[in-house]
């Protein structure tokens, strides 16, 4: 390895620590063992001749020298990410990596047969798919394109509104079959304080609601009600589709939540980004009866 590419990975290195507090946080963020770590942070620092940590019982604080080094290093890395979106953005070819952020539910739920098609219409073009609920972002190239539920957030980003999710409330026939006349007097899935929006819709219109699981996921809400531990409120999309649920109850109020397809705006005409930000787009609105809830599924053929 080279001297500047060296410097710069210890550089990353120094960031890592600093932001994590920890050499373990540090560690899953590189994906390196917690003793490369301590072992490279310490040569580090011997290097620069200055101790950038103090190591305290709760962990790693930087000092007055880390603190400027911190700053200097986050404008430095600021600039490298800009002029790597510059560039990439400036690639014409139809080839390459694309690496998504999507959570769970949309990751098993919507992409793959989307995906399947993209592949075989374009097999020059690789796909990567992080599943993540936290928001990775796309300023620093964590990822390149972003299905998201929700108001996008960020002013650097740009896409579009590709169409709606549609939840109701499911539960498996033989739930179903012992009578749920008022979704109020049954056992709950519900999600705790995750996916803010419709956790606090259920809190309102059900306040008494009996739950019984909480879970962070939609995918293990979903498995949760096929295995008939209570009733869940599902997206259509997943669970109209599941011959092991049965839509027991709709919503009291039409609730959807919007489903975006976003890139980095110095992406946006990147060859590869471009054509699959465009495929997505009208895979997605072709799906509109479906996503929104208003057609029983049916085997659907991949890139239908």
């Amino acid at each position: 390895m080279n001297t500047q590419a060296q410097d710069w990975d210890d550089l990353r290195l120094f960031l890592a620590v600093a932001r994590a507090g920890s050499l373990s946080g540090a560690a899953r963020v590189l994906g390196v063992t917690h003793s490369t770590v301590f072992r490279r942070i310490g040569a580090f620092e011997q290097r620069m001749g200055v101790r950038l940590f103090d190591r305290l019982p709760g962990g790693y604080a930087l000092t007055a020298a880390g603190e400027e080094m911190r700053d200097s290093v986050t404008c430095i890395e600021e600039e490298v990410a800009a002029l790597a979106l510059k560039v990439t953005g400036q690639d014409q070819r139809p080839s390459g990596m694309i690496r998504i952020t999507a959570t769970d539910l949309l990751a098993v739920g919507v992409l793959p047969r989307h995906i399947a098609a993209f592949r075989a219409e374009w097999p020059g073009i690789e796909i990567e798919v992080v599943v993540a609920d936290t928001v990775l972002d796309l300023t620093r190239r964590e990822a390149d394109v972003a299905l998201r539920l929700g108001n996008p957030g960020q002013e650097t980003l740009v896409g579009r509104r590709v169409g709606r999710l549609a939840f109701a409330i499911y539960a498996a026939p033989g739930l179903h079959a012992r009578g749920l006349s008022d979704p109020a007097d049954g056992d709950w899935i519900s999600y705790g304080a995750a996916h803010g929006p419709l956790s606090r819709s259920l809190a309102r219109w059900w306040p008494q609601m009996r739950q019984v699981y909480r879970t962070n996921s939609i995918i293990a809400a979903h498995a949760a009600a096929q295995a008939g531990i209570g009733v869940a409120a599902l997206p259509c999309v997943v669970a109209d589709c599941d011959p092991a649920l049965i839509r027991a109850a709709a919503l009291p109020e039409d609730f959807m939540l919007d489903l975006w397809v976003l890139t980095h705006e110095d992406l946006r005409h990147t060859a590869r980004i471009r054509i699959f930000v465009d495929f997505m787009a009208a895979a997605l609105a072709a799906d509109a009866d479906l996503l929104e809830g208003r057609c029983p599924c049916k085997a659907i053929p991949a890139g239908a």
